[in-house]
Protein backbone atom coordinates (compact mmCIF):
# COMPACT_ATOMS: atom_id res chain seq x y z
CA UNK A 1 0.00 0.00 0.00
CA UNK A 2 1.17 3.52 -0.65
CA UNK A 3 1.66 6.15 2.01
CA UNK A 4 -1.47 7.93 0.73
CA UNK A 5 -3.50 4.76 1.05
CA UNK A 6 -2.43 4.53 4.69
CA UNK A 7 -3.40 8.14 5.27
CA UNK A 8 0.15 9.45 5.63
CA UNK A 9 1.08 12.67 3.85
CA UNK A 10 2.83 12.65 0.50
CA UNK A 11 6.58 13.32 0.83
CA UNK A 12 7.59 13.56 -2.84
CA UNK A 13 5.59 14.60 -5.88
CA UNK A 14 5.64 11.07 -7.32
CA UNK A 15 4.37 9.34 -4.17
CA UNK A 16 0.83 9.27 -5.53
CA UNK A 17 1.72 6.63 -8.12
CA UNK A 18 0.65 3.12 -7.22
CA UNK A 19 2.98 0.17 -6.73
CA UNK A 20 6.19 -0.62 -4.90
CA UNK A 21 9.23 -2.15 -6.62
CA UNK A 22 7.71 -1.91 -10.10
CA UNK A 23 6.76 1.72 -9.49
CA UNK A 24 10.16 2.62 -8.11
CA UNK A 25 11.97 0.91 -10.99
CA UNK A 26 9.81 2.77 -13.50
CA UNK A 27 10.43 6.06 -11.71
CA UNK A 28 14.19 5.51 -11.69
CA UNK A 29 14.22 4.73 -15.40
CA UNK A 30 11.92 7.66 -16.05
CA UNK A 31 14.23 9.94 -14.07
CA UNK A 32 17.22 8.71 -16.07
CA UNK A 33 15.28 9.44 -19.26
CA UNK A 34 14.51 12.97 -18.09
CA UNK A 35 18.19 13.59 -17.36
CA UNK A 36 19.18 12.11 -20.73
CA UNK A 37 16.75 14.23 -22.71
CA UNK A 38 17.65 17.39 -20.83
CA UNK A 39 21.37 16.74 -21.37
CA UNK A 40 20.87 16.39 -25.11
CA UNK A 41 19.27 19.83 -25.39
CA UNK A 42 22.42 21.91 -25.78
CA UNK A 43 23.78 25.25 -26.88
CA UNK A 44 27.51 24.86 -27.65
CA UNK A 45 29.86 27.66 -26.69
CA UNK A 46 32.93 28.19 -28.91
CA UNK A 47 35.30 29.17 -26.09
CA UNK A 48 34.68 26.22 -23.72
CA UNK A 49 34.15 22.45 -24.01
CA UNK A 50 31.26 22.77 -21.58
CA UNK A 51 27.98 23.43 -23.42
CA UNK A 52 24.84 24.99 -22.07
CA UNK A 53 22.33 22.20 -21.40
CA UNK A 54 19.11 21.69 -19.49
CA UNK A 55 20.67 18.81 -17.56
CA UNK A 56 21.08 20.86 -14.38
CA UNK A 57 17.36 21.56 -14.36
CA UNK A 58 16.54 17.93 -15.18
CA UNK A 59 18.72 16.57 -12.38
CA UNK A 60 17.32 18.92 -9.75
CA UNK A 61 13.73 18.25 -10.78
CA UNK A 62 14.36 14.49 -10.78
CA UNK A 63 15.96 14.52 -7.34
CA UNK A 64 13.22 16.64 -5.83
CA UNK A 65 10.35 14.74 -7.42
CA UNK A 66 11.69 11.24 -6.75
CA UNK A 67 13.54 11.71 -3.47
CA UNK A 68 17.21 11.10 -2.68
CA UNK A 69 17.36 7.33 -3.23
CA UNK A 70 15.48 7.16 -6.50
CA UNK A 71 16.99 10.43 -7.69
CA UNK A 72 20.52 9.15 -7.09
CA UNK A 73 19.72 5.87 -8.84
CA UNK A 74 18.36 7.79 -11.83
CA UNK A 75 21.54 9.85 -12.07
CA UNK A 76 23.66 6.70 -11.63
CA UNK A 77 21.80 4.90 -14.41
CA UNK A 78 22.48 7.87 -16.66
CA UNK A 79 26.15 8.06 -15.63
CA UNK A 80 26.83 4.33 -15.99
CA UNK A 81 25.04 4.03 -19.32
CA UNK A 82 27.07 6.91 -20.75
CA UNK A 83 30.29 5.67 -19.16
CA UNK A 84 30.08 2.30 -20.91
CA UNK A 85 29.39 3.81 -24.31
CA UNK A 86 25.77 4.91 -24.69
CA UNK A 87 25.85 8.26 -26.58
CA UNK A 88 23.70 10.07 -24.05
CA UNK A 89 26.02 12.73 -22.68
CA UNK A 90 25.94 16.23 -24.18
CA UNK A 91 26.69 16.31 -27.91
CA UNK A 92 25.92 12.57 -28.06
CA UNK A 93 29.19 11.74 -26.31
CA UNK A 94 30.06 8.93 -23.93
CA UNK A 95 32.93 7.70 -21.76
CA UNK A 96 34.67 8.87 -18.61
CA UNK A 97 37.52 10.85 -20.16
CA UNK A 98 35.38 13.78 -21.26
CA UNK A 99 36.24 17.20 -19.84
CA UNK A 100 32.63 17.43 -18.64
CA UNK A 101 32.55 14.09 -16.81
CA UNK A 102 33.03 15.80 -13.44
CA UNK A 103 29.70 17.56 -13.91
CA UNK A 104 28.05 14.21 -14.64
CA UNK A 105 29.44 12.82 -11.38
CA UNK A 106 28.03 15.96 -9.79
CA UNK A 107 24.59 15.02 -11.08
CA UNK A 108 24.53 12.13 -8.62
CA UNK A 109 25.40 14.38 -5.69
CA UNK A 110 23.03 17.12 -6.81
CA UNK A 111 20.14 14.66 -7.14
CA UNK A 112 20.81 13.45 -3.60
CA UNK A 113 20.88 16.98 -2.19
CA UNK A 114 17.72 18.01 -4.05
CA UNK A 115 15.98 14.88 -2.80
CA UNK A 116 17.08 15.37 0.80
CA UNK A 117 15.90 18.98 0.78
CA UNK A 118 12.61 17.95 -0.81
CA UNK A 119 12.23 15.43 1.99
CA UNK A 120 12.31 18.43 4.31
CA UNK A 121 9.63 20.17 2.21
CA UNK A 122 12.04 22.64 0.65
CA UNK A 123 10.35 22.17 -2.74
CA UNK A 124 6.94 23.44 -1.66
CA UNK A 125 7.60 27.16 -1.25
CA UNK A 126 9.46 29.49 -3.64
CA UNK A 127 12.29 30.71 -1.41
CA UNK A 128 13.33 27.26 -0.09
CA UNK A 129 13.04 25.86 -3.61
CA UNK A 130 15.37 28.54 -4.90
CA UNK A 131 17.82 27.62 -2.14
CA UNK A 132 17.56 23.97 -3.15
CA UNK A 133 18.40 24.90 -6.73
CA UNK A 134 21.33 27.13 -5.78
CA UNK A 135 22.89 24.52 -3.50
CA UNK A 136 22.49 21.77 -6.08
CA UNK A 137 24.06 23.97 -8.75
CA UNK A 138 27.01 24.82 -6.51
CA UNK A 139 27.64 21.10 -6.04
CA UNK A 140 27.82 20.69 -9.81
CA UNK A 141 30.41 23.44 -10.01
CA UNK A 142 32.46 21.90 -7.20
CA UNK A 143 32.47 18.51 -8.91
CA UNK A 144 32.84 19.76 -12.46
CA UNK A 145 35.49 22.48 -12.35
CA UNK A 146 38.33 20.39 -10.80
CA UNK A 147 37.80 17.58 -13.32
CA UNK A 148 37.71 20.13 -16.12
CA UNK A 149 41.05 21.52 -14.93
CA UNK A 150 42.58 18.05 -14.72
CA UNK A 151 41.22 16.98 -18.10
CA UNK A 152 42.41 20.08 -19.94
CA UNK A 153 45.70 20.43 -18.05
CA UNK A 154 44.87 23.92 -16.79
CA UNK A 155 44.75 25.46 -13.33
CA UNK A 156 41.55 25.71 -11.30
CA UNK A 157 40.97 29.46 -11.83
CA UNK A 158 41.07 28.89 -15.59
CA UNK A 159 38.66 25.99 -15.22
CA UNK A 160 36.30 28.21 -13.25
CA UNK A 161 36.44 30.79 -16.05
CA UNK A 162 35.59 28.09 -18.60
CA UNK A 163 33.19 25.92 -16.64
CA UNK A 164 31.48 28.14 -14.09
CA UNK A 165 31.45 31.85 -14.93
CA UNK A 166 29.81 31.56 -18.39
CA UNK A 167 26.93 29.59 -16.86
CA UNK A 168 26.05 31.69 -13.83
CA UNK A 169 23.26 33.65 -15.50
CA UNK A 170 21.78 30.60 -17.24
CA UNK A 171 21.88 28.53 -14.08
CA UNK A 172 20.22 31.35 -12.16
CA UNK A 173 17.41 31.27 -14.73
CA UNK A 174 17.13 27.49 -14.32
CA UNK A 175 16.91 27.97 -10.56
CA UNK A 176 14.10 30.48 -11.08
CA UNK A 177 12.33 28.04 -13.41
CA UNK A 178 12.52 25.31 -10.78
CA UNK A 179 11.26 27.81 -8.21
CA UNK A 180 8.17 28.31 -10.34
CA UNK A 181 7.59 24.69 -11.32
CA UNK A 182 7.96 22.71 -8.09
CA UNK A 183 5.79 24.81 -5.73
CA UNK A 184 3.20 25.14 -8.50
CA UNK A 185 3.16 21.37 -8.96
CA UNK A 186 2.69 20.89 -5.23
CA UNK A 187 -0.14 23.44 -5.13
CA UNK A 188 -1.86 21.72 -8.06
CA UNK A 189 -1.39 18.29 -6.46
CA UNK A 190 -2.77 19.50 -3.15
CA UNK A 191 -5.87 20.93 -4.79
CA UNK A 192 -6.39 17.72 -6.74
CA UNK A 193 -6.15 15.56 -3.62
CA UNK A 194 -8.52 17.82 -1.68
CA UNK A 195 -11.03 17.62 -4.53
CA UNK A 196 -10.67 13.85 -4.67
CA UNK A 197 -11.17 13.55 -0.90
CA UNK A 198 -14.25 15.77 -1.06
CA UNK A 199 -15.70 13.65 -3.90
CA UNK A 200 -15.13 10.45 -1.93
CA UNK A 201 -17.00 11.87 1.07
CA UNK A 202 -20.06 12.76 -0.98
Amino acid sequence: MTSLALGRPRIYLTDGLQGTLVRDSALVLGGAAVITLSALIIVPLPFTPVPITLATLGVMATGAALGPARGVLSALVYLLAGAVGAPIFSNGQSGVLLPTFGYIVGYVVAAFIAGQLARRRADRKPIPTFGLAVLSTLVLYVCGAPWLAFSLGIDLPQAVMLGVVPFLVGDALKALALTLVLPSAWAWMTRLEKRRTADERE
